[in-house]
């Protein structure tokens, strides 16, 4: 070891070490360097070595932050800090900042050693012992040391003044109760002229009123022509090269003030109007074509939201954000975005008017711009604007990507049902939805869709022709295929006949046999559906009642599912075609339309569903405490029935259930037993009637 060399300026034994830590080609070796040098400091810690101490502290500090032990170098930091000269305390605060935190017991002996470094008459020896208090300052430490702080903020030196505020802010923070000694300190020091003293100073005033309301409202009546006059002189100031940023002065301390006026007029007319005209300056002479003119008119329109402005001031920011939805960068379209959502509780009518530049967001290529945008034209949709709204955003879905149609349709959906008072025109936007995304289309809404046709029967002709003409077009959509085939069914007749033609319409001309072959194409299409072909199944054995001369051609349909290895397509198969050959004299009775579905009661179980969902999201319950269990075919695991309702004994009130249906054994002991043909088409009837809900 060359002794020679001076200690406080050279590097070379710590570049060493680096360099062997780096020439380490596996971690065996690197951990054997750091075991080696770990060794020689704990060894020089023993020798009480005082020349290379600030060394040894510096190469600790590397393997500290390589992510190995070095608690046995903290007194060293305590002995450094403690020395004279300002190397030595630099190397142990610097030490003391990274290996100790607030946590460490050690820390308590570093108290006295910083008060008096407080009060030392060197102000670089000041500036390190603040900035060690300000990143380790514990709540105790706090209360000791804050008389000392709060006396350097009234000093001359503006460095010192600026750590301080910083200090200040670390103890405001862990000791809240003394937010009211620093107050009067920092409102007098907005009347400074040195930029880093103003930033720290609003950053403390913004710290003092989250802390303490005393704070909030002395700093109210205090300070608010201060920072008026900062933002006034920082606007209209010259080009100053040490505070300018691409053309624009100081922008940073522009969004601390800004800031800090948002924070003391919310909530406050009088504080708000002492700012009104000083933020529609800035909104107004700041440039936009400059990042850091954006940011600075970003925090200025969130200041005018956030406080009590006039309509005025708030119809000059949402007209900003509408700018921002102009620019190239996706950044400042999405946070434009952002803050016209919170805007609408603001002001809906001034959003509204950039309703196109915000359906144009709809189309972007970045997919966050896009979601961000639907959310918010979800929320600009009202009665008048419904049908124009409606309209973009279907026109829209023809052409969007996959990933974006699921949410697109959900909108749309959501949007049709919610403010539609025509129902035709309801009928149509969910006709055309169901045409372009319905595979995307949720159980509950074609649900809802076919309550609202059951209850329309000046539109049952009307939809089942539009359905068939779908259907023609685009039989791969699945929701799509459902309905149609559920109204094809029930109103045959009208497709056939055309009847209950609206003004409209053309008519169209489709044969029974057509009929019958759009079911039993679908049955095809969708072999591995079950609940699409157990539809396709019911609304063919209807047609055989509707159009009789396609009887035999329909139980030959039927009759290809009697082998299937799904139990429900089974069982249906069996029963339509004994009902079809054998039971013509009750087919028609059993196979006429539907009752009108009550809309209300439906609407009052789909909420009812939608809170059990969310409460089954919350705590799924286990195959172990009582939840169902799952089998093949997708059915669920039904309780064992009692011996009643196995005789199909059960009295008629009883609640027909519709988890699983009944089995063929049964079937075979209601003919046992001489139970009536009444009886079993009675079933038959009713797992007709409850096939969708």
């Amino acid at each position: 070891m060359d002794l020679s060399l001076n200690p406080f300026s050279s590097g070379t034994r710590l570049r060493d070490m680096i360099r062997a830590i780096r020439a380490s080609k596996t971690a065996a070796e690197e951990r054997a360097v750091v075991r080696r040098e770990c060794a020689a400091i704990r060894a020089a810690i023993s020798d009480n070595d005082q020349d290379y101490r600030h060394r040894n502290m510096a190469k600790l500090m590397f393997i500290h932050m390589l992510g190995y032990p070095t608690h046995f170098g903290q007194m060293e930091c305590l002995k450094l800090i403690a020395a004279s000269g300002f190397p030595e305390k630099r190397i142990g605060y610097l030490g003391l900042t990274l290996l100790l935190d607030e946590r460490q017991e050690v820390l308590m002996l570093v108290t006295n050693s910083l008060k008096q470094d407080l009060n030392h008459s060197n102000q670089f020896i000041v500036g390190l012992a603040l900035c060690a208090l300000g990143n380790i300052c514990s709540a105790e430490m706090a209360r000791d040391l804050a008389p000392e702080v709060e006396r350097l903020l009234q000093t001359r030196d503006p460095n010192t003044k600026k750590k301080a505020a910083l200090c200040s802010i670390r103890i405001v923070r862990k000791v809240p109760d003394l937010a009211e000694n620093f107050m009067g300190s920092a409102a007098s020091l907005l009347k400074e002229k040195h930029h880093g003293v103003l930033i720290s100073v609003v950053q403390l005033c913004t710290e003092l009123c989250k802390a303490s309301r005393e704070a909030l409202e002395y700093l109210r009546k205090h300070s608010v022509e201060g920072l008026v006059r900062i933002l006034r002189d920082v606007s209209n100031s010259s080009y100053a090269p040490e505070y300018d940023i691409a053309g624009i002065t100081d922008p940073f301390l522009h969004i601390r003030v800004l800031r800090l006026m948002r924070t003391l007029g919310q909530g406050d007319a009088d504080c708000s109007e002492h700012v009104n005209d000083i933020l529609a300056q800035v909104a107004t002479k700041t440039e936009s074509n400059k990042n850091a003119g954006n940011a600075i008119l970003y925090e200025c329109v969130e200041t005018i939201m956030g406080i009590e402005a006039t309509s005025g001031l708030r119809v000059l920011a949402i007209n900003i954000l509408g700018r921002f939805l102009s620019n190239r960068d996706n950044n400042i379209r999405y946070v434009a975005l952002n803050m016209l959502m919170k805007a609408m509780a603001v002001d809906t009518l001034a959003v509204q008017r950039h309703r196109v530049t915000i359906l144009e967001c709809v189309k972007d290529a970045d997919v966050s711009i896009r979601k961000r945008a639907l959310e918010l034209v979800y929320l600009l949709v009202n009665d008048t604007n419904v049908k124009p709204l409606t309209k973009e955003l279907v026109d829209y879905l023809e052409v969007s990507d996959d990933d974006f149609k699921e949410d697109l349709t959900a909108k749309i959906c959501s949007i049709v049902e919610k403010f539609s008072q025509d129902k035709l025109w309801y009928l149509d936007q969910m006709f055309k939805v169901l045409t372009l995304t319905g595979n995307f289309v949720k159980d509950d809404v074609w649900h809802a869709l076919i309550v609202l046709i059951s209850n329309a029967p000046e539109l049952q002709g009307y939809s089942v022709r539009s359905l068939y003409k779908a259907l023609q077009a685009s039989g791969t959509q699945e929701s799509l295929v459902r309905v149609a085939v559920w109204c094809i069914g029930e109103y045959g007749e009208m497709l056939v006949n055309n009847i209950s033609m609206l003004d409209v319409e053309e008519p169209i001309t489709v044969t029974e046999s057509e009929a019958v072959d759009a079911l039993e194409l679908a049955l095809k299409r969708y072999s591995v559906d079950v609940t699409t072909r157990a539809m396709c199944l019911v609304a063919l054995l209807k047609l055989s009642s509707r159009f009789p001369q396609t009887s035999k051609r329909i139980q030959a349909i039927v009759v290809q599912n009697k082998g299937n290895t799904v139990l429900e397509l089974q069982q249906r198969s069996i029963e339509f075609n004994s009902i079809i050959q054998r039971h013509q004299s009750i087919k028609s009775s059993l196979l006429e339309r539907m009752p009108v579905l009550d809309e209300a009661s439906y609407l009052l179980k789909r909420a009812a569903s939608s809170r059990a969902t969310v409460s089954l999201t919350k705590s799924a319950p286990s195959a172990a405490s009582g939840g169902s269990l799952k089998v093949p075919n997708g059915a669920v695991k039904p309780p064992p029935a009692p011996l009643a309702d196995l005789l199909d004994l059960s009295s008629d009130d009883a609640p027909v259930t519709t988890s699983a249906p009944s089995t063929a054994p049964n079937d075979f002991l209601q003919d046992l037993l001489g139970i009536g043909l009444i009886d079993t088409s009675t079933a038959v009837e009713r797992r007709l009637q409850v096939q969708i809900f």
